[in-house]
């Protein structure tokens, strides 16, 4: 069976079953349950990678059937990113099977943002230094969103913070995080 088609049937039971613990299905290997916003620990249990266990990259279509309705989203903000603010570097990434395939949006050398595809939505990843966090705290955006900067862990490389998105219109804030990630 093709990988396509196997995350067509992951997809497929998400919707029509009741998951167990162990499945990988439900909201243990999907996007369904929490909000968006919400902490790093609700992040890490409820989304895991879409394609944890592929040795190759996924082309475009298996990331399209994986994220199923988010695909619309996924691509508006890829596009968004390489033609409104030249980010145009884009490089696939997978430190083992384990942990699946993420996509990390680079300009120059520098990782702007990583996406991460789950079934049904994807991760959207900042590593933000002191003045990038300064200036999103700073910044219009909603509180929502400053909460989890100001909850997300610090590491020598900077503040981590992650966003779930499921549709187009929870690309807002984020657009606005990609310029301050820029500018600082």
């Amino acid at each position: 069976r093709s990988l396509t088609a196997s995350l067509r049937l992951k997809r497929k039971a998400q919707y029509n079953s009741v998951p167990s613990e162990n499945d990988g299905l439900g909201t243990a290997g999907g996007c369904f349950g929490t909000s968006g916003w919400g902490s790093d620990k609700e992040d890490r249990m409820e989304f895991k990678n879409a394609f944890i266990g592929h040795k190759d990259q996924p082309t475009s279509k298996e990331v399209e059937v994986a994220l199923g309705k988010s695909a619309k989203a996924w691509n508006e903000f890829v596009n968004w990113i390489v033609k409104d603010v030249s980010v145009t570097e884009q490089e696939w990434q997978s430190v083992s099977p384990k942990y699946g395939w993420g996509l990390r949006m680079k300009k120059k050398k520098r990782t702007i943002v990583y996406l991460g595809p789950s079934l049904g939505c994807f991760r959207v990843a900042f590593v933000l230094g002191l003045r990038a966090v300064e200036a999103a705290r700073a910044s219009d955006l909603p509180e929502s969103v400053v909460k989890v900067i100001n909850a997300a862990p610090r590491y020598a490389e900077g503040t981590g913070v992650r966003f779930v998105v499921r549709s187009p219109r929870d690309l807002v804030p984020l657009r606005t995080l990609v310029h301050i990630k820029l500018a600082n």
